[in-house]
């Protein structure tokens, strides 16, 4: 059950993102892999800045997302 609850925290997580972002058109899968590593690299940039709960973990991943998705813009408008 806790892995459904992640996905769907990290499915929100990389909407929120892309919606900040002003990214779309990437679907769920990859909106699921945006949250997941945003949640990674803001829980290890920002550790419990934000607290411990629910809304600090969405704020932290949101974070992060955004940062990810703003290094593979990087990576995608080089080529």
């Amino acid at each position: 059950m806790s892995l459904i609850i992640t996905l769907l925290i990290g499915c929100f997580i990389g909407w929120l993102a892309g919606t900040i972002f002003k990214r779309s058109g990437n679907g769920i899968l990859m909106n699921i892999i945006y949250g997941l590593v945003g949640s990674l690299v803001g829980g290890l940039i920002f550790g419990n800045f934000f607290g411990n709960g629910t809304l600090g973990t969405i704020v932290t991943g949101t974070i992060g997302a955004i940062l990810v998705m703003w290094i593979i813009s990087l990576f995608k408008k080089s080529k």
